[in-house]
């Protein structure tokens, strides 16, 4: 069987890799396609530079930093990639990484992380933040996503099999291609987590400190509870504000290397988390940890946290919810169990990932595909 595996671009480490680094551990003989790569990204992910093929956005000016500013050109990018001698292409797409040309004989699979969130859910939104609503360059703006939107629906019937990375993508993928799933979770690194049962006075949030991530809003409940300590590690282009909000029972660390974010998520009182994701994988590392989280109870994090035995949820974005959902954590903290909590985030881990996959894909391929 000859596959071939597409991912957008292999320029950063993120959770989107992280899953292609798995499916590509499956198939070491695939060849892969990639619209623009860095050689060190290849390398970090164990993967050979000799199979990797890019696009002719990798020649582009500035293309390995700012490709995203070569949108126009992604979906002829990888619509230019041959791939008409191949049994098998899996494709891990929250682009246009779907959208390669295939023919009937062929075999597509999509792990969709998610339809393109900025030409979709997040159109209005990211138009608003970019301040793009109006002038020339707005206009020009909303003119490429309309088309980027109308070849993404057209793209979609070359996909002959969508996977969902998470229930709440699979209702995406259905309401915008009218598409069925089946959610297999992306794999996280809960093997680099250890439980620690020695727990310290200090509530954790972490992340990239931008709008929708909320994290203004936690700084808001916490000011409003002098007595709980909060530490929020991240940077980002909010930082400042938010520092200027955070009363003196906060604690804005900044970027942290791995170990320190590692060592406050396993002896943290509960990690925080506010933000509506796609799926949300610090709360699960939480949870590696035995850590509960408290979390915004929409999105994929309902579907890894378990109300009142893994975490508990606040039903709104505010910091009123924010704090009556502390409040009830603390009321019932008895109620979680850092062993249990762990187990339950084993159900995320790199080998659960590559034995559902496996399993899928033996399930819908003809038996001379897979063995």
């Amino acid at each position: 069987m000859k596959v071939a595996l597409i991912q957008e671009w292999l320029t950063v480490i993120g959770g989107s890799e992280n899953v292609f680094k798995e499916i590509a551990s499956l198939f070491p003989e695939a060849d892969i396609y990639t619209l623009v790569a860095r050689d060190e990204t290849i390398k970090s992910l164990g993967l050979g530079r000799h199979k990797v093929t890019t696009s002719f956005i990798q020649n582009l000016p500035f293309a390995k930093t700012k490709y995203r500013n070569y949108l126009p050109l992604f979906p002829l990018a990888i619509e230019q990639f041959d791939l008409s001698s191949y049994d098998l292409i899996i494709s891990s797409s929250h682009a246009v990484a779907k959208g390669v040309l295939t023919h009937s004989g062929q075999v597509h699979v999509c792990y969709c992380h998610s339809p393109m969130r900025y030409a979709w859910d997040l159109y209005h939104q990211y138009i608003r933040e970019a301040g793009l609503d109006t002038g020339l360059k707005g206009f020009f703006v909303k003119l490429v996503l309309h088309r980027i939107r109308q070849w993404d629906i057209a793209s979609t019937n070359r996909v002959d099999h969508f996977i969902s990375n998470s229930n709440y993508i699979g209702k995406r993928i259905k309401k915008i291609y009218n598409r069925e799933s089946t959610t297999i979770y992306p794999n996280v690194a809960v093997e680099d987590f250890e439980i620690c049962l020695a727990r310290e006075d200090f509530y954790l949030t972490c992340s990239r400190l931008v709008p929708y991530k909320k994290i203004d809003l936690i700084v808001k409940a916490f000011n409003g509870m002098p007595d709980k300590k909060l530490i929020v590690i991240g940077d980002g282009p909010d930082f400042k504000k938010i520092k200027n909000l955070a009363a003196d029972n906060i604690v804005m660390m900044g970027y942290q290397p791995f170990d320190v974010l590692k060592r406050h998520l396993s002896t943290a009182k509960a990690f925080v988390f506010a933000a509506e994701e796609d799926f949300g994988i610090l709360p699960v590392e939480a949870q590696a940890c035995g850590t509960p989280v408290i979390a915004y109870g929409k999105g994929g994090v309902t579907e890894t946290v378990i109300e009142n035995k893994t975490g508990v949820y606040f039903s709104e974005q505010t910091a009123a919810s924010i704090i009556d959902a502390v409040n009830r954590f603390e009321n019932n903290i008895t109620l979680f169990s850092p062993v249990e909590i762990a187990q339950h985030a084993s159900l995320f881990s790199s080998q659960h990932f590559r034995n559902q996959l496996i399993n899928y894909l033996r399930g819908i391929l003809p038996q001379n595909l897979i063995s």
